[in-house]
């Protein structure tokens, strides 16, 4: 009884015991609000851990606040997603795209994706965070490919072997982690967890420990959609349902990054090693640039907002790279803000494709005018993720940019243009989009805007005024990422 009611087990064990009921649940109704239900529980159970911590970290489990950031952006995205899920996979079986026996594979995959990912941030081994994330990616494409269609199962196999290229570098800097641990502190858990490699890293060889985090960062690196190891990310967003394409941008791409932060705050406290930062930045300030101009040549809607991730990843790998209290805590916002943002835009682009059936943008005209609601909450959230104000990513690049210029300017210079470059984008697609003569099916969305408003509104709401919990919380873990 008392682990049903451990916040942290509830976080593991609901998504878990959620899938193994999913499987066996034939209808889609009841099927749809058990997997809303469950996201919704875990999510309780994460803001639990807000107010209630285990007194110490168990051998496989640590909960502090840095985790508590990611677990509860990750529940929370997970369950605003499930709830647009219901209606979007609905149609999906409605149209024939998918058949009775694809969404009960679909709604349990999304329960162990969702299951997966928590235990990656909250676990306390670097080998098990290893094997969650791999577990979520292989889920993943899993759900790519669940159309079935020669273009989904082409994205869903590139996915797999670049994912796969991208983890097994991953393991290889982990095991390389350990072997420079274990002669310093024995055998076994202790040599793979967290606690310990940080109070004892300053012994560690910082040579071998240089070459495990170049693996770790090109291996996570990947998952991350960083460039030039992207080139799995947008197929997978254009082929796969699209509430996965919400679930990917706003929190697989965070799952990656925060295993950086996690072995970057090893490297920390070795000061023989090289510094982290200039390799993260570097692959920040390239990762935004070329997908500034790579947004200009997009023709498809869901392949165009999968490079706009890209372009905010490399922001918060720039931004965790530069370091320091501002840095750090802009980073932390950017990708809560990111993750918020640009969930609530698949949501959207998942209205659009269902109404005008189709993805390319040059059938999509006249939104404002064909249906008014969904066009513009659909410009608002594209006006929030270019970075304007009065929403909260203004608020996290500006933090971002003002770091940059303080610290290194000439670089700065580069973020600005790439930012620049990728707003004329956005409001290039989103005059054609959004204006003009209305094209295709002009018949009302049956859809809920609920989670499009709710993501939008918190957005909204941080860009305004930041509570100052959330100040004081981001800025303490701003200090622990050094």
């Amino acid at each position: 009884m008392s682990a049903i009611l451990n916040p942290v087990a509830a976080v593991l064990i609901v998504p878990l015991a959620a899938a193994f009921v999913l499987v066996l649940i034939p209808g889609y109704r009841v099927a749809a609000w058990i997997n809303v239900a469950a996201a919704f529980l875990t999510f309780a159970a994460a803001l639990a851990l807000l107010v209630w911590r285990p007194a110490a970290p168990s051998r496989l489990l640590l909960v502090d606040d840095l985790n508590i950031v990611f677990i509860v952006l990750n529940t929370l995205v997970g369950f605003t997603t499930s709830v647009f899920s219901s209606g979007y996979i609905a149609h999906e079986l409605e149209i024939g795209n998918l058949k009775p026996a694809h969404l009960r594979f679909y709604h349990a995959m999304y329960q162990i994706l969702m299951g997966a990912m928590n235990l990656a941030l909250l676990t306390s081994i670097t080998g098990l965070m290893w094997v969650a994330i791999e577990l979520a990616t292989l889920t993943t494409i899993l759900m790519v490919g669940i159309y079935r269609t020669h273009e989904a199962l082409e994205a869903a196999w590139k996915y797999f072997i670049l994912g796969s290229v991208g983890i097994a570098l991953a393991l290889f800097g982990t095991i390389l982690v350990y072997s420079v641990a274990q002669p310093v502190v024995g055998n076994g858990l202790p040599a793979m967890t967290w606690s310990t490699l940080a109070a004892h890293a300053a012994r560690f060889d910082p040579t071998i420990l240089n070459i495990a985090f170049v693996f770790l960062l090109l291996g996570y690196g990947t998952k991350a959609g960083l460039v030039p190891l992207h080139a799995w990310l947008p197929d997978a967003h254009a082929e796969g349902p699209t509430p996965i394409s919400a679930v990917l941008s706003g929190l697989l791409l965070n799952v990656a990054i925060y295993a950086i932060l996690r072995f970057k705050i090893v490297l920390a406290h070795n000061p023989a090693t090289i510094a982290p930062g200039p390799l993260m930045m570097a692959l920040g300030l390239l990762s935004v640039v070329f997908a500034a101009l790579m947004l200009y040549r997009r023709r498809d809607i869901k392949r165009f907002f999968a490079y706009s991730s890209i372009e905010h990843m490399g922001i918060v790998a720039f931004a965790f790279g530069l370091g320091g209290p501002l840095a750090n805590f802009a980073g932390l916002l950017h990708m809560a803000m990111h993750s918020l943002t640009k969930s609530g835009i698949f949501f959207a682009v998942g209205h659009i494709t269902r109404i005008k059936n189709t993805q390319k943008i040059g059938a999509i005209t006249g939104l404002t005018t064909s249906h008014p609601v969904l066009g513009w909450i659909f410009v608002a959230s594209v006006v929030a993720i270019a970075g304007l104000p009065p929403f909260g990513v203004f608020t996290s690049e500006f933090l971002v940019v003002s770091s940059a210029f303080a610290h290194r300017p000439l670089l700065a210079v580069l973020l600005v243009v790439g930012l620049l470059v990728s707003l004329g984008a956005l409001f290039l697609r989103l005059n054609s989009i959004a204006f003009g003569e209305p094209s295709g099916d002009t018949s009302p969305d049956r859809m809920s805007a609920l989670p499009m408003v709710f993501h939008l509104g918190l957005v909204l709401m941080i860009g305004i005024f930041i509570p100052g919990p959330i100040v004081s919380w981001f800025q303490h873990v701003a200090g622990l990422l050094g």
